[in-house]
C-alpha cells in the first residue's frame, strides 16, 4: 500500500447518502481527520432531511443536501457545485452513486467496498463474482479502499479504516479513545418540559423494519414496571406514520394508572431536541436503530435489544472506547462503558438475513423470545453501576 502520510488537503469531502445513523457513524472518522489535518475545511454531503446528526459539529464548516432520486437537473446543479473543489473525498458508503459523486467533487478518493450482507464466506459464486465487478471501479479511481466486514468489523473501524493511508503507523489510529459526536442539543419545547416532574426513561420502540420490532406485550411489561420503579416513561418515535402507529398501540394497552405516567414524544421533537432529552434522561432503552446510537453517544447508561443484526458491525459505539472491536457476535448480554446489548436465544443469531422470512415484513424469534426481565435485569444492573 502506498502511504501518504505527508498528503495534507486544504478541502475535504465526506460523502453518506444513507440514513441518519450512517451520518452519525462519520463522526469518529471526522474528528480523527480533524486531528490529522488541523488547518482543513471540511465539507459534508448526505440526503435531505438525513444530517441533522451534524447540526452543530465544529468541524463541518459547510453541509451540502442532495435529493435521495434526484432529477437530471439536481444533478447538474449538484455536479456543477462540487466538480473538482475537494482535494479528498471520503466515500463512507459503498453504492455507486456515492462514488460518482466522490470522482466528480475531488481529485482523490478513499472509499468503502460492498460486500456479501452474509458475509465473505458466502458459497455463492455468482453473488461473489458480481461484488467483486460491482467493486472493481471503485477500486481503480481510489487511492485507498476498505472492504465491508457485516460479522467482523464494526462500522465506526470500517470509517476510521479510511485513514489508514494518510498514517505512518495505521495502528495509531485505534490507540486511544474513540468517541461519536452527537448533534449540539436544543431546547425542549415548554409542553414536554413541563410535562416532565420526575426522573424518567426515554423508550424508542419504532425501528425502520419490522423485522427489527420487540412484542408489543413485552414493551407493556417493561413500562409497567419502569413506572413502578419511580420513572416516568418517555416514547421516542420518528415521524413516520408506522413508529407513530407503534407508539399509539403500546400505550393503548397500558393500565390507566401507568399511562398518566408515558409521555408519548413522538413527532414533536428535532433530532437535537432528541439529544437533549437523551441527556436529561436516567437510562434508555431501544431496537436496533440510529437513536439508539444517539442515546450511546449521549453518554447515559443505553440497553439496545439486537436481532438479525450483528453487535460487532453496528452496535451503539461506547465513547471513549480504544481498539477496534467493543463487542462480541454473540452474547445473550454483554455490556461495555455505558452500552448493554441484548441478544436473542437461538444458534442462528445473528443471522443478518432480514428477520425469519428474510424480508422487512417478517418477525424475528430471537427477538420474540427475548423476554422482558432480561431488559428489567440490565437496566437495574446499569442503575446499579451509577
Amino acid at each position: 500500500m502506498t502511504r501518504f502520510s505527508s498528503f495534507k488537503p486544504k478541502k475535504v469531502l465526506f460523502i453518506a447518502t444513507r440514513q441518519i445513523g450512517d451520518v452519525l457513524v462519520t463522526t469518529p472518522l471526522i474528528s480523527k481527520a480533524r486531528e490529522l489535518w488541523p488547518d482543513a475545511e471540511f465539507h459534508f454531503l448526505g440526503y435531505k432531511g438525513k444530517l441533522d446528526m451534524l447540526k452543530g459539529n465544529p468541524d463541518i464548516a459547510q453541509v451540502i443536501e442532495t435529493s435521495d432520486r434526484p432529477s437530471f437537473r439536481e444533478y447538474f446543479s449538484l455536479f456543477n457545485r462540487l466538480f473538482q473543489r475537494y482535494d479528498l473525498a471520503f466515500v463512507t458508503q459503498p453504492s455507486d452513486r456515492a462514488y460518482l459523486y466522490g470522482l466528480v467533487a475531488a481529485f482523490r478518493r478513499v472509499g468503502v467496498l460492498g460486500g456479501h450482507p452474509q458475509g465473505k464466506d458466502t458459497q455463492d459464486q455468482a453473488k461473489r463474482d458480481k461484488t467483486q465487478k460491482q467493486n472493481a471501479w471503485k477500486k481503480w479511481i481510489s487511492i485507498h479502499t476498505v472492504g465491508v466486514d457485516y460479522f467482523s468489523q464494526h462500522v465506526i473501524t470500517e470509517k476510521l479504516r479510511l485513514l489508514e493511508v494518510f498514517f505512518k503507523n495505521p495502528e495509531a489510529l485505534f490507540s486511544k479513545p474513540i468517541s461519536v459526536t452527537p448533534p449540539v442539543g436544543e431546547a425542549l419545547t415548554p409542553v414536554i418540559t413541563n410535562e416532565l416532574t420526575q426522573p424518567y426513561a426515554v423508550i424508542h420502540p419504532g425501528p425502520l423494519t419490522a423485522y427489527k420490532r420487540w412484542p408489543l406485550a413485552h414493551w407493556q411489561h417493561l413500562i409497567t414496571w419502569l413506572v413502578q420503579r419511580g420513572f416516568q416513561v418517555v416514547l421516542s418515535a420518528s415521524p413516520a406514520k408506522q413508529d407513530l402507529a407503534l407508539n399509539q398501540d403500546i400505550l393503548s394497552l397500558l393500565d390507566e394508572s401507568v399511562q398518566k405516567q408515558a409521555l408519548d414524544s413522538a413527532g414533536r421533537l428535532s433530532l437535537p431536541q432528541a439529544g437533549s432529552l437523551l441527556r436529561g434522561a436516567a437510562l434508555y432503552v431501544g431496537v436496533d436503530t440510529s437513536i439508539t446510537h444517539l442515546a450511546a453517544a449521549c453518554n447515559i447508561p443505553t440497553i439496545a435489544l439486537f436481532g438479525a443484526t450483528p453487535p460487532t458491525n453496528f452496535g451503539p459505539w461506547p465513547n471513549g472506547f480504544i481498539g477496534k472491536q467493543p463487542y462480541q457476535l454473540r452474547a445473550r448480554s454483554q455490556t461495555v462503558g455505558n452500552v448493554t446489548i441484548l441478544q436473542g436465544p437461538g444458534a442462528c443469531v445473528p443471522c443478518r438475513q432480514a428477520g425469519c422470512l428474510d424480508r422487512a415484513d417478517s418477525h424475528s424469534e430471537c427477538l420474540d423470545l427475548l423476554e422482558p426481565n432480561q431488559v428489567i435485569q440490565a437496566i437495574e444492573q446499569a442503575l446499579n453501576q451509577q
